[in-house]
This record gives structure tokens, sequence and C-alpha cells, in this order.
């Protein structure tokens, strides 16, 4: 059974969420790019009540996917809060409704704490948002590729 807790609540899961994030952003997390994967996870895992803040999904006990809910995440659309980021599922588990799951969890989460939509924006998930029911908003072009911008239901 899936279920998912904040961040804050599990930070003895940090080194697994790091790995994740590395593996998943190698270019954005390597030693000379421009993420910084330490500080990002130690923001994820700071406050339940403040921005940002991570998510990891369980099956039974098992870790299986992370996602944040972000203030931030496209330098040119700061207009619109939060954001949906950095979701990732394991591999083998991909496809069997974990980052589904993940959105809702982030969503519900977001309105406790009083935002009534949640943004994201991607071009890997496209198919995910779709099914999940999020609407697209825009087309851009982030960081030289093109990206779909989506809202969450109301």
């Amino acid at each position: 059974m899936l279920s998912a807790q904040p961040l804050p609540r599990v930070p003895r899961l940090k080194p697994v969420v790091s790995a994740w994030l590395l593996s998943e952003w190698p270019s954005w997390y390597a030693e000379d790019g421009a993420g910084d994967l330490l500080g990002d996870v130690n923001a994820f895992a700071t406050s339940e009540l403040e921005l940002p803040v991570g998510f990891v999904v369980f099956d039974d006990d098992e870790p299986v996917g992370f996602g944040a809910l972000k203030q931030v995440s496209i330098s040119t659309h700061t207009h619109l809060a939060p954001w949906a980021a950095a979701g990732y599922v394991v591999p083998a588990r991909r496809g069997q409704g974990v980052g589904a799951f993940l959105l809702q969890a982030i969503v519900a989460h977001a309105k406790a704490i009083g935002y009534g939509r949640v943004y994201c924006g991607t071009s890997t998930a496209v198919t995910l948002m779709n099914r999940a029911g999020w609407q697209p908003i825009e087309h851009i072009t982030h960081a030289g590729k093109p990206l779909i911008i989506f809202r969450s239901g109301a």
C-alpha cells in the first residue's frame, strides 16, 4: 500500500533521496553542475510548513519515490507558485501509479498549507500529468529545451 511522508519526518532517508536525485539529474547535481545537491536535500528536510518540503513515497516500508513542493522552480515564472518539482520514482516502479500518488500527496499538502493550485514544468512526465488531470497552461523553452507548464485541477 502506498503512503507518503514529508522528508522532515524521515530524515534518515536524506542519503537515499540524494542518490536518487543525482542519478536522475547527473548533469545538474554533478560536481561541476549548477545544482546544490546537499543544499537542496537539506532544504527539503527542514520544515513541513514552509517551502520547500520534500515527500517520500513508500510501498509499505520501502521508499519508492520522491518529490518536492517548492516556491520557485522556473526562474521566469515566479508569478506562479508553488511548484511540484524533483519528481523521482525508482525505475522498477515506474508506470505503476507511484508518480500519480506522489502528485496527489503534494497537492493535498499544498492545500493544507493554504495553496489552491500547484504548478509543474516538465518535458518528460507529460503523460503522467495528463493522466493525473493537470491542465497544460503554457509551452515554453527553458534552458534550451521545450517544456510544458501544468496547473493542478481545482
